[in-house]
């Protein structure tokens, strides 16, 4: 055998060696992340710890406490997706976004729920879940002030932000194109004060998205959007690093309340005011909350107690009907505050309908034996909206509008599926064959939508969203009420 032969056959052998070790090493690396990810699974430790640790912010446009427990957009969908995992939820609170981050980071949570958006920047550093809505960035401004109105004038200004947030990477992205661009930015403060501090004219400008604009103004009035400075952006949660599984197991879960309709339904609850958006009704709005509300608060307390009705929801109602004019008369000729017809304040024994009092246990009687007949396959807050829309178009056109959403495949349970229906009994098509025949399906839609959204305005007016505990939160006290 010649030496070439033989060298040739070593330097093969070696090559063999080398791809059999190179192998084994990628086989054993794989196994260990295998094993890692089996140890360390996500869901495996929720579930073995029997609950779900949610990071998020104390505000109105995620999770705060209402008169009648924890509310939000976050609290609602993090306490149902724990549900479905069959474990309890915690939610710790951050003081803005840029602490969430963080300890999401740090691995402090099992997801981030507080309205993040999926940037390029975030995308490489954290795992996010699906998208769940979308939102545009805009300049925001207090009505009546010296604004600006273009991303040239902009450069005359210095809006605040807070830091580490997606509207600062917005921000120096413009930057490359406007480079006199400047702001300045803030761990101190949350969006939320920063937008308050902008309606008291203490901040001049700053930059919001378009769905915290559309909530927070119903409570600031003058704020105003100015001009997009961003295009269409994603909204969703951050998972915990490595949470492969739990993202997988939220892919799931989101196409399902997306087809179920539920989230379309919970982005519209607590976002889908802004193109009602009246700047003078609203205005009007807050002044008689000071002014007139307090002559007959007490009544629409004892009243509420009574019937078991949320007292503001009762307040929100007659001002819808009334705007709390004790003396109101209408063409048509109900009266009172809460607008009854002579035929239900019989029914309801009310013998003067411009006495207040009166008016208002009659209006909060007839309304507790319409929620009463609502079907109790329907959720709780759906039957008092249910019951609102009955109280405005009558009890027969509601129960055509349910008997029509189920031959249309739509659900007669859920008021987001019934509101789409509603409108269609004023169509000869649809109310030709229906029981009680044509109604004007429109006006209860837009009376329920209203009076949502003046109780909403009304219990951040006299109730604050409480300030929690930044470390952790009684998982107890936090369940679905």
């Amino acid at each position: 055998m010649s030496k070439y032969t033989k060298k040739s056959r070593n330097h093969t052998l070696q090559h063999r060696l080398i791809l059999i070790i190179s192998v084994s090493f990628t086989f054993l690396i794989g196994m260990g992340v295998a094993l890692d990810s089996l140890l360390l699974s996500s869901l495996h430790t929720i579930r073995k710890r029997k609950k779900l640790i949610v990071l998020t912010t104390n505000t109105s446009s995620t999770y705060y406490y209402g008169t009648d427990g924890p509310k939000g957009m976050e609290y609602e969908l993090a306490t149902l997706f724990a549900q479905s995992l069959g474990v309890e939820v915690e939610f710790r609170v951050k003081h803005n976004i840029n602490e969430v981050l963080k300890a999401i980071q740090s691995g402090e949570g099992d997801i981030a729920a507080a309205g993040m958006t999926r940037t390029r920047e975030r995308q490489n550093k954290y795992l996010f879940g699906p998208t769940y809505y979308e939102v545009t960035q805009y300049v925001v401004g207090k009505r009546f002030r010296n604004l600006p109105r273009s991303m040239e004038d902009l450069l005359q200004f210095k809006p605040v932000i807070v830091a580490g947030t997606s509207f600062e990477e917005n921000l120096i992205r413009l930057k490359k194109e406007y480079p006199a661009l400047e702001w300045d930015t803030t761990t101190v403060l949350s969006t939320e004060q920063i937008l308050e501090k902008v309606w008291l004219g203490e901040i001049d400008v700053t930059i919001c998205d378009d769905k915290i604009i559309s909530l927070y103004r119903r409570y600031f009035p003058e704020l105003i959007p100015l001009f997009p400075v961003s295009e269409a952006e994603e909204v969703a949660w951050i998972l915990r690093k490595n949470g492969y599984d739990l993202e997988r197991y939220a892919k799931k879960w989101f196409k399902k309340i997306k087809k179920s309709g539920y989230l379309d339904e919970l982005v519209a609850k607590y976002f889908g005011y802004y193109e009602f958006f009246d700047y003078f009704d609203i205005r009007t709005f807050h002044w008689r909350i000071e002014t007139r509300l307090p002559l007959y608060r007490k009544w629409f307390e004892e009243a509420g107690n009574k019937y078991n009705i949320p007292w503001t929801l009762l307040a929100a109602q007659s001002y819808q009907e009334s705007h709390w004019n004790s003396r109101a008369i209408s063409p048509t000729g109900v009266r009172g505050l809460m607008m009854l017809t002579q035929t239900t304040a019989q029914t309801v024994d009310v013998t003067n309908r411009l006495d207040a009092r009166q008016s208002i246990f009659g209006g909060a009687r007839y309304l507790a034996g319409l929620i009463d007949r609502i079907p109790l396959s329907v959720q709780p807050n759906d039957r008092y909206l249910f019951a609102l829309a009955a109280y405005n178009v009558g009890f027969g056109h509601l129960t055509d509008a349910r008997r029509l959403a189920a031959d249309l495949g739509r659900n007669p349970d859920s008021w987001h599926d019934l509101k789409s229906v509603l409108p269609l009994l004023s169509q000869p098509k649809y109310y030709s064959k229906l029981t009680f025949g044509y109604a004007r399906g429109m006006e209860p839609v837009r009376y329920v939508d209203r009076i949502v959204n003046y109780r909403d305005i009304l219990e951040q007016t006299l109730f604050q969203p409480q300030e929690l505990n930044p470390d952790t939160t009684n998982t107890e006290a936090l369940q679905t009420q």
